[in-house]
């Protein structure tokens, strides 16, 4: 394998891994935001509804993130393709496993 392939094998694989990083810092971020506004909302001072409508967009951020995330995770199965083809075989500890059941299309689609 020429030195070319392997220093762009090594620079796709550092970014997929750190866009991937990057989703979940987000998910985690919602979840963090989302565990704060019901804390508030439970104060007896604010009412039941307080920031039901921000809840609801709060949701569907978490759900377009965890979409990206399994599109990220598809990305990174297409680029393992990828790698098995322009590296020699015995080559693969740069793959990275991926359980088909995480970049399948659920069979119901969630909704918000």
């Amino acid at each position: 394998m020429s030195e070319r392939i392997l220093e762009d094998a090594q620079l796709i694989r550092k970014h997929i891994r750190e866009a991937e990083a990057v989703t979940d810092e987000a998910m985690i971020a919602c979840s963090k935001l989302k565990q704060v506004i019901l804390r508030a909302r439970q104060n007896p001072e604010v009412g039941v509804d307080a920031a039901q409508k921000a809840m609801l967009r709060l949701m569907q951020a978490e759900q377009q993130a965890l979409a990206m995330s399994t599109n990220l995770l598809r990305v990174h199965e297409e680029l393992n393709k990828v790698s098995r083809e322009y590296m020699g075989p015995g080559q693969e500890e740069g793959e990275t496993y991926i359980a088909p059941s995480a970049i399948e299309e659920p069979a119901v689609p969630v909704t918000a």
